[in-house]
């Protein structure tokens, strides 16, 4: 990306979920087709915005870093990287190149960290209860969505249903008004 243009993501999660993103950033010449080392100068600016469109994490990193965050309610989250830069700050023919790697929910659980106080059984067991939990909100969450496509559709069914009828009466009106049979 340019060093003004801004690179958005959409990640749908459920509600109470955590999510996790790395990123290291490096200079990608265009001219010479290859990559150069990252400059110090250049930062990363992180933005995530709820479903409401309310700001949930803004950050700056340098040329490398990572964000977390927890997800209060259900829905599409957006997520926004753009080079920090006051003015123009990479040369003209001079890309930055974002590698960006996104965990979220139970992805983001360090099971080897975990493991060196448990046992592997109880490693095991709380491993597929964070997948349970994991299933259940996502099912939630899959509920919730058909529910306001139900309601979509049940709308649409009631303009189907009432459109023909009222068309109808325009043209018996019509149709009463030119022969005056009143």
């Amino acid at each position: 990306m340019g060093d003004t243009e801004r690179k958005c993501f959409i990640e749908e999660m459920t509600e109470k979920t955590v999510l996790m993103g790395t990123y290291r950033t490096q200079l990608f010449d265009r001219q010479r087709d290859e990559y150069l080392l990252a400059s110090q100068d250049v930062a990363l600016s992180v933005e995530v915005k709820d479903p409401n469109d309310k700001l949930v994490l803004s950050r700056s990193h340098g040329s490398e870093g990572s964000f977390r965050f927890t997800s209060l309610e259900p829905g599409e989250y957006q997520i926004c990287l753009q080079a920090n830069c006051s003015q123009r700050c990479l040369p003209a023919a001079v890309l930055l190149a974002v590698h960006l790697d996104i965990r979220a929910g139970e992805r983001t659980n360090n099971y080897a960290e975990i493991a060196a106080n448990l046992t592997k059984l109880q490693l095991r067991v709380r491993q597929l209860t964070e997948q349970v939990k994991q299933i259940q909100s996502g099912l939630y969450y899959h509920k919730l969505r058909e529910k306001e496509f139900l309601d979509v559709t049940q709308s649409i069914n009631m303009w189907i249903f009432w459109w023909p009828v009222a068309r109808s009466l325009y043209v018996v009106f019509i149709i009463c008004w030119h022969t005056k049979s009143w």
